[in-house]
């Protein structure tokens, strides 16, 4: 039954079949019906035609008779009456019809019941009043003929099922000759092709199908891109602090006093800083994708704002910095709160490494109708207008600023912000001098 359910061609089948039979029932019982009141209303006519016959011949030939039983001829002979009354006696009757008469003598039609049998009579009189003709039908025969009526249409149907199921399975397995093409051609693929199919040689019904299945092999082929462009990106990035750790173990190795030995040491465990924090960022952004399907929460952004200023504050003093986050309301915007810090962290950490000694770093959460504004100012060198639109790509780093860096920061934070829905901008400050990088999010629905 699971396969079957699972199966189009045998869903289809059961469908069609099904309206078949539901039409073909339809039918019949309408056809019922209308047949028996047409049959009604015929054999009305017959017992008034047969009651008018009787008249016209009992007339010449009842006044030599005594009583008469007339045999019975036909299968429903016993089930069709009639008997020829004069003047209260009974002249002439059919062999199955009873003694008493079939109806009162008002003429025309009415419904009887002699010895618990309906029966339908047609009363007549001829032109003298003396003879009073009854004829009558067992009703029981009428419906028996709207049976076999019935029966004779419901009758090709259970011998044309089986013959109409073997033409609706071939036809239907021709039908969804295209969805096992598709299949067969999908099947034929190599791994690494995810070459878009030709939508054109599929039919109309499929066609969305086929689409989805284009714009997922071209999701599959950007993200194989990316991922083989970052490997390739981070194994070259990640060449330079372990060459230069090497370089600088070798230089330790070889001191011949204890200050170069211990310098070059310093710059050894400097390196593996600077690898560590490298490799901590490339984790971050191999995160981020992952982190893109797990569910929303209302955020409070002023609060996670604050919580990044108190854990980079230390950085700020020992760099001889301000680091001040600027009074306002709370926002509540719905978003990731662990993307959301790493995005705060960053920028934070950047106006850090980036502004002079004296200087303030300052932070604001404001809210502008339905977009919640994040705002993080310097006074550091800024960033060349023609240099903006690079610094958002992955390893890029600006040259002459003397920081050493991974190029990731704001790639990181331009994924989380398009993760949020959210834009980032980065621009001047109004007097020109520093950068302002400001983070527009929309803000959570109550």
């Amino acid at each position: 039954m699971k396969t079957m359910r699972n199966s189009i061609k045998a869903r289809l089948l059961a469908l069609a079949l099904g309206a078949v039979t539901l039409v073909w029932l339809g039918t019949v019982v309408f056809t019922y019906f209308d047949a028996r009141e047409e049959l009604d209303e015929l054999l009305d006519a017959h017992l008034a035609q047969s009651a008018t016959l009787l008249i016209a011949q009992a007339a010449h030939e009842i006044d030599d008779l005594e009583e008469v039983q007339a045999p019975a001829l036909h299968k429903y002979a016993r089930r069709v009456a009639f008997q020829v009354w004069e003047e209260g006696r009974l002249r002439l009757r059919s062999a199955n019809t009873p003694d008493v008469p079939l109806a009162g003598d008002k003429p025309g039609l009415s419904d009887q019941t002699i010895d618990k049998h309906r029966w339908r009579v047609f009363t007549s009189r001829d032109a003298t009043g003396k003879l009073v003709i009854h004829v009558g039908e067992r009703a029981e025969l009428r419906a028996k003929l709207a049976r076999e009526m019935a029966l004779n249409l419901l009758t090709p149907l259970l011998y044309a099922l089986p013959l109409l199921a073997l033409l609706l399975w071939i036809a239907v397995g021709r039908g969804l000759k295209p969805l096992v093409a598709l299949r067969d051609q999908i099947s034929r693929r190599a791994p690494d092709n995810l070459a878009p199919l030709d939508v054109a040689q599929t039919p109309r019904e499929i066609q969305p199908l086929v689409g989805q299945l284009n714009t997922l092999f071209r999701r599959i082929a950007e993200s194989l891109e990316n991922e083989r462009r970052f490997t390739a990106d981070a194994a070259h990035e990640l060449r330079t602090p372990v060459a230069a750790i090497r370089a600088q173990a070798q230089v330790a190795r070889g001191a011949y006093d204890d200050a170069t030995r211990a310098h070059a040491l310093d710059n050894v465990i400097a390196g593996c800083d600077r690898a560590a924090h490298l490799i901590d960022q490339l984790l971050t952004l191999a995160r981020l994708d992952r982190s893109q399907q797990a569910p929303a929460q209302t955020c409070r952004l002023r609060s996670l704002a604050a919580e990044a200023v108190a854990e980079l504050a230390p950085q700020a003093v020992a760099d001889g910095l301000q680091l001040e986050l600027a009074e306002g309301p709370e926002v509540e915007i719905p978003g990731i709160p662990t993307l959301l810090q790493v995005l705060l962290r960053n920028l934070i950490d950047n106006a850090i490494r980036y502004s002079p000694s004296g200087t303030t770093v300052r932070v604001n959460v404001t809210r502008d109708g339905q977009t919640a504004r994040l705002t993080i100012t310097d006074q550091g060198p800024g960033i060349p207008a023609a240099e903006l639109p690079k610094v958002r790509e992955r390893f890029y780093r600006l040259l002459g600023t003397g920081q050493e860096g991974s190029g990731l920061g704001l790639s990181i934070v331009q994924r989380i912000a398009e993760i949020h829905g959210a834009t980032l901008e980065l621009a001047p400050n109004d007097d020109g001098k520093g950068l302002r990088a400001t983070v527009t999010f929309p803000v959570a629905q109550v």
